[in-house]
């Protein structure tokens, strides 16, 4: 494979371990043949790419052996013209420093140059082989940014508009078998790319996101043209290319398509399951005559087998129905459920469905399903949205997904952040309107880890709706029937705070029907969101965070604050003079032009621990911030959550927990797939049982996530002063109600002379003295004066920190390798008589750079004198390819280095 030379391509090519195979909607049996850059020729690129206008050949001569491409360029594909662009220095990385800006001029902008300037030709050559004789041979394109002319040898055989399109092509008379052939596709960006030049409407008082708002007017990937959580000047090609997959197969003499299979479940018990089954039958064939055959369904492995025959004519594509009126067989007893992480088992059915010909085999698709009925109403004290899961209520503990803003992604780089978004504990993703539609990999691995998915459908207020209806409603369909089939799947919204394009609801219904809808994200029981950008984290506990009023109350679909990554990756998003002191150009720039205050409010809270001297310590300091950021939030919808609280509370969509691209104001894990102190401090926060601490009212509670009440648990609280010595305790007994909260159980009384900086320990044990939970928090004596004010116990005061005696951790560990993985098991004591506060583990290579992506099971953690704890850290055998290093560093230990051999 060729060397890459930018971080990008290290994590878009990188070999990396998968939970299970990657299966497609439409999985066959049988050859395909991957067109991908990664997958043809060993790795080597083989596609090449040149500006339309640059060449003076026809659209037949271009598509044609023999064509001369020695002046083209080396193209990435699935990628955009700006990625190969990029790879091809002919433009420098976007993501560092201010390079993106508009007024640097280093990258053309589509608004600035034209629509021609971003129009590509994209060509590679390819053989088909013996094997596909005598068949029926189709390219597939999954994905084309935004209109595109598919040539094959010199014939046109497809137009394509819109990017969420996933088209079949029939090139059966018009590629030559055991041949070279070639593939040429001519792409043209959106055809209204908009501008990053605010308009003069939005919502009043936020910056005006969607620059004039014409890219609306396609049906594309809005955030493109600029918004506050990436860069407000946007992406300058608008991610014009082939952005997905494209392949071929085979079938004979029919084919077929799209299986779906629906679920209805009984009620009370939901203890048998009605499917239904249908799928899409073509006949490509010439021959006039009707050609007969079976259309077969089997749920494998469950003995439930159903079939029918069906006469065909040439060029019809008909619907076949199974019932279970016609087919008793697909009325099941005791369906194994599929259930949301915390609530039960992620059961996943495999339906197989194929077309035969006088007993041949025709094709073959296969699909996996999950039973289960996710329903939602607004029947609540204030008319808010729940939502119930197998007739249980569920409180929706989740986040909204921002995709990679210039399309960098690969199943490694998906299967990265949906294990770190599962070890959050979050329950549910949106996907957030301004965005994509993600991979049939994505959505597997949501399945897989019961993660459910708020879909959204390309629209958002900040900019115009789609000005070609029949496009947007043929995108929509596209993507309905290639993801309809995931359990994951829970509700679907047409936009992100706008309206919806006339007929979108009845297409859902016809095309589905199984999922609720709404019109769009901030209505029918969900109302508005806020905050963004950083606040005081006591007003998380006061509910004074949005000046727009309670946040806490109902549903609310965003609300969120940043999280300032790690040293090492500020260290390769800017150069070392831009880093310290603080460049506040380059720093905003990184920030949607300064809108999460990174620059400002987050720098004074970062200096409430005491003034930094260096961008190492200001970046040590930042992940405290970040850690009380997360936590608060979280712990503050645990204990309103349903009808536990002084208030009903349904749900929250944290804004947003991943990263688009290089950010100051980073989340859960910065966009190199570095994790900050958010992530571990949210996974703690969400524990599915959960001892917490609320700075305002000093009490503590206990949360429970599991559909299971517990009886006679014990709730401990410790408090320590600056010294390290335990100065009160206290511990109560209680009963925890299932999927509840036993809010204030405890009262803190913290000492009269407690010294000005001090420790919460919390820990939760089970009936048998068992410990099922810890948490452990910091706090200051400062008082709370204030949603205008930087002042309170988790916000201010923390300079006494540097008091704190040295500690010393007693390390070791064990190296374990399997067939993909790398694992280091650690085993960590705290042999000293002070706290180690906020100790951090890194993986790091030789040249000290931290090995990505790597799976911590905790970091940025604190331990008591002579408190043990152990941790694993798991990453792919290819990243470690010489001897790594164990780090371990913390704010009042010696920094440690272990050689791992």
């Amino acid at each position: 494979m060729k060397k890459l030379i930018s971080l990008f391509f290290a994590l878009l090519f990188v070999s990396f371990p998968i939970w299970g195979n990657s299966i497609r909607n439409d999985a066959r049996d049988g050859n395909r043949i991957w067109l991908d850059s990664k997958e043809f020729h060993q790795g080597e690129f083989c596609w090449k790419m040149i500006k339309a206008g640059d060449v003076k050949s026809t659209a037949d001569e271009i598509s044609s052996l023999g064509y001369d491409t020695h002046d083209w360029i080396t193209a990435i594909v699935p990628g955009t013209v700006l990625n190969s662009l990029v790879y091809n220095k002919v433009y420098p990385e976007p993501y560092y420093g201010v390079n993106n800006k508009i007024e640097s001029g280093k990258i053309p902008d589509i608004s600035k140059v034209g629509h021609e300037f971003y129009t590509y030709w994209f060509r590679t050559e390819f053989d088909v082989p013996e094997s596909f004789a005598k068949r029926t041979i189709w390219l597939q394109p999954e994905g084309i940014n935004y209109r595109a002319e598919i040539w094959v040898n010199g014939n046109l055989l497809s137009t394509i508009k819109g990017m969420f399109t996933n088209d079949y092509i029939n090139v059966t008379d018009f590629v030559k078998v055991g041949q070279k052939n070639v593939l040429a596709i001519k792409v043209y960006p959106v055809d209204m790319p908009g501008s990053a030049k605010p308009k003069n409407w939005g919502a009043v008082g936020e910056f005006h996101n969607g620059g004039n708002g014409n890219i609306g007017l396609n049906t594309t990937m809005l955030m493109t043209v600029g918004w506050d959580f990436t860069f407000m000047d946007g992406i300058r090609d608008r991610n014009t290319g082939i952005w997905k997959s494209i392949s071929l197969y085979t079938t004979g003499k029919l084919a077929i398509r799209h299986p779906f299979i629906k679920s209805e479940l009984s009620k009370p018990g939901y203890d048998v399951s009605r499917e239904s089954i249908s799928v899409e039958v073509v006949n490509p064939t010439n021959s006039m005559d009707t050609v007969k055959c079976v259309v077969r369904g089997e749920i494998v492995g469950e003995n439930i087998v159903v079939e029918k025959p069906l006469r065909i004519l040439r060029g019809e594509e008909k619907t076949v129905t199974f019932s279970p009126e016609e087919f008793p067989q697909l009325i099941m007893s005791n369906p194994r459920l599929w259930w949301p992480v915390n609530k039960g088992p992620q059961n996943l059915y495999q339906l197989k469905m194929t077309v035969s010909v006088k007993g041949v085999v025709c094709d073959s698709v296969t699909t996996r399903f999950g039973i289960r009925e996710i329903t939602s109403d607004t029947n609540t004290p204030d008319k808010s949205r729940i939502f119930y899961i197998n007739g249980k209520r569920i409180f929706i503990r989740g986040t909204n997904w921002i995709p990679e803003a210039m399309l960098r992604t690969s199943d490694e780089r998906t299967y990265a952040e949906l294990r770190y978004t599962r070890q959050s504990g979050i329950n549910l993703i949106r996907f957030w309107g301004g965005g994509i539609a993600e991979s049939d990999y994505f959505y597997q691995l949501c399945d897989e880890l019961g993660l459910l998915v708020w879909q959204e459908f390309w629209m958002t207020g900040d900019t115009k709706h789609p000005q070609d209806k029949k496009t947007y409603l043929n995108n929509v369909e596209s993507t309905v029937k290639r993801i309809r089939n995931h359990p994951s799947i829970a509700y679907y919204v047409c936009s992100n705070e706008s309206s919806e394009v006339t007929g979108i609801y009845e297409s859902l219904m016809e095309l589905d029907g199984t999922r609720g809808y709404q019109m769009q994200s901030e209505c029918n029981g969900v109302h508005d969101g806020s905050p963004y950008k950083q606040v005081n984290p006591m007003q998380h506990y006061e509910n004074t965070a949005s000046d727009r009023g309670s946040r806490v109350d109902g549903f609310n679909p965003e609300y969120g604050v940043p999280t300032l990554p790690t040293v090492e990756v500020l260290r390769e998003m800017m150069d070392e003079k831009d880093l310290w002191p603080i460049n506040k150009e380059v720093w905003d720039y990184l920030d949607g032009n300064g809108f999460h205050l990174m620059s400002t409010m987050y720098t004074d809270l970062v200096n409430n621990y005491g003034t930094s001297s260096s961008i190492e310590e200001f970046a040590e300091k930042g992940q405290f911030v970040g850690a009380i950021n997360s936590k608060s939030i979280w712990e503050v919808w645990n204990y309103n959550k349903l009808d536990y609280g002084d208030r009903f509370c349904s749900g929250l969509l944290f804004w947003y927990h991943n990263c688009s691209m290089r950010q100051v104001s980073a989340r859960m894990w910065d966009w190199s797939l570095e994790p900050t102190a958010s992530l571990y401090h949210t996974a703690n926060a969400l524990q599915p049982l959960h001892a917490q601490f609320d700075y305002l009212k000093n009490t503590v509670s206990v949360v429970n996530d599991y559909y299971e009440s517990f009886k006679g648990y014990t709730v401990t609280t410790q408090i320590y002063n600056i010294q390290s010595k335990k100065v009160w305790e206290k511990s109560v007994t209680i009963d925890i109600p299932a999927d509840g909260v036993v809010n204030d159980a405890l009262v803190i009384d913290f000492p009269m002379d407690i010294s000005q900086v001090h420790f919460i320990k919390l820990r939760l044990l089970d009936n048998k003295g068992k410990e099922v939970s810890s948490n452990f928090y910091w706090r200051s004596n400062d008082e709370y004066k204030g949603k205008k004010t930087l002042t309170g116990p988790a916000t201010s005061g923390f300079e006494e920190l540097k008091n704190l005696k040295q500690a010393k951790l007693q390390t070791s560990y064990k190296i374990r390798k399997d067939a993909d993985n790398y694992y280091v098991d650690i085993k960590m004591k705290n042999v000293s008589g002070s706290i180690a506060f906020f100790n951090q583990l890194q993986l790091l290579d030789k040249q000290q750079k931290p090995v990505r992506p790597s799976f911590y099971t905790d970091n940025f953690f604190s331990l008591l004198p002579g408190e043990s704890k152990s941790i694993t850290i798991e990453t792919s055998k290819d990243h470690v390819v010489e001897d790594p290093v164990l780090v371990v560093r913390g704010w009042n230990i010696v920094r440690k280095e272990f050689m791992l051999k």
